[in-house]
């Protein structure tokens, strides 16, 4: 029999359109002899549909096409398994069942716990980072707090909150002066390199400060990396195990690797990953980069090691991509940011370790089901029943009265 996997991608984020990517790049490698894969896509005003249809990346081209012949669902827990129902209807039927979820999904109100603490909520089994790896994944306020007390190295960084600046402008530009310019100004919360400035002086910094507060409540500002190669590696596993990839060294014209770089890269259209796409996007599968990277030995071993040490620090599972900053002078090795659930799951990484997408998947799907086990076999609560000995000693009185008050 085979494993239903649901994969969920879209969302109310701005990577919403590299997520619908990454999933169908990912559905399309799936091995169907041991995966009914069903495709559950979110809307970017939270609607849940499914549907055969939304394996085809050409359906996005019309959302209204999704709305007309997808099932409009909700996933919940149904006597004994999970099911996506439909939300209208006389009889609002089960259209279809899942054994296990596979978020494909990038950025804030997906990828950053939301969606994680919802699929632990109604208990089914999931793929990637548990609801405080997701958080720690995504927040890079909390990821450079935790690292920086793991001793990781990084860039000296602040970070602030939107009401601080806008209350006390002057002491928060001073607490951003303690670094040295040129600095990088980030929303906390987002990826893809969205809202994201390098500035050189005051004048800059104020306006790289106005475009990250568009996107979130919390800046963080880092020191830039002089003479920089950036370069990347996936880590897989959970706590308990871990591997890691091959080393790519990506390449930009820019300052840092732009959205632009990452997923709207030159070339014609062509099959990568599985999924033919038009135009030029071809989710991260599209960055021009070095693979593997064009370092030395020392190099290698130190941005292995330290990815291993990062990953372990946020409690991260699945696969996730970890991203570096070196600078080629010093060659001092910096870790810049993690990618829990990384655009086109990174399995151009995995490709240059004779490890092919299809393998990636089925190893994702495998430690999904052993954390799932690990998480069951905790106690999470107990027989007693406190309210019994409440209600006897008198604790409800006067709830009449507060009753008529609480409508």
């Amino acid at each position: 029999m085979k494993i239903k996997v649901g994969v969920i991608f879209g969302g109310e984020s701005v990577e919403h359109e590299v997520s619908i990517i990454s999933a169908i790049q990912a559905m399309n490698k799936m091995d169907e002899e041991k995966y009914e894969v069903i495709p559950i896509y979110i809307t970017k005003d939270r609607e849940w549909y499914t549907g055969d249809m939304l394996k085809d990346i050409d359906v996005y081209q019309d959302l209204d096409l999704i709305k007309r012949y997808g099932d409009n669902v909700v996933l919940y827990y149904k006597n004994g398994t999970y099911v996506l129902q439909k939300k209208s209807g006389l009889f609002k039927r089960t259209v279809k069942e899942i054994d296990i979820a596979f978020p494909v999904v990038h950025g804030t109100n997906v990828e950053d716990g939301v969606l994680q603490g919802y699929l632990q909520t109604i208990g089914i089994p999931f793929v990637g980072p548990n609801v405080y790896g997701a958080v720690a994944g995504q927040d890079k306020t909390i990821m450079k707090d935790i690292w920086k007390n793991a001793g990781l190295p990084m860039t000296e960084y602040v970070w602030f909150y939107d009401v601080d600046y806008r209350q006390n402008p002057e002491d928060t530009l001073k607490k951003v002066k303690s670094l040295k310019y040129p600095v990088i100004v980030k929303p906390a919360t987002t990826g893809s390199s969205v809202g994201i400035s390098v500035c050189d002086d005051d004048e800059t910094l104020k306006e790289g400060i106005d475009e990250a507060l568009q996107y979130d409540t919390k800046i963080v500002v880092e020191e830039v990396v002089q003479n920089l190669k950036e370069v990347n590696i996936a880590v897989m596993g959970n706590y308990e195990h871990q591997k890691v990839s091959e080393i790519e060294e990506v390449l930009s014209g820019n300052k840092f690797l732009t959205y632009t770089d990452k997923y709207i890269g030159g070339g014609k259209s062509k099959t990568k990953g599985g999924v033919k796409v038009k135009g030029k996007s071809k989710g991260m599968a599209s960055t021009n980069r070095k693979l593997p990277a064009d370092i030395d030995k020392k190099t290698r071993e130190t941005v292995e090691n330290v990815a291993v040490r990062a990953f372990k620090a946020l409690g991260s599972a699945g696969n996730s991509r970890i991203d570096f900053l070196i600078d080629e002078k010093t060659n001092k090795v910096y870790i810049n940011e993690i990618n829990s659930i990384p655009g086109s799951l990174a399995f151009y990484l995995w490709e240059a370790k004779d490890q092919d997408f299809t393998k990636v998947l089925d190893e994702m799907i495998n430690i999904g089901i052993k954390d799932y086990k690990k998480r069951m076999s905790k106690t999470h609560s107990f027989e007693s029943n406190i309210l019994a000995g409440f209600a006897s000693n008198g604790g409800t009185k006067g709830m009449k009265g507060a009753k008529g008050k609480l409508r």
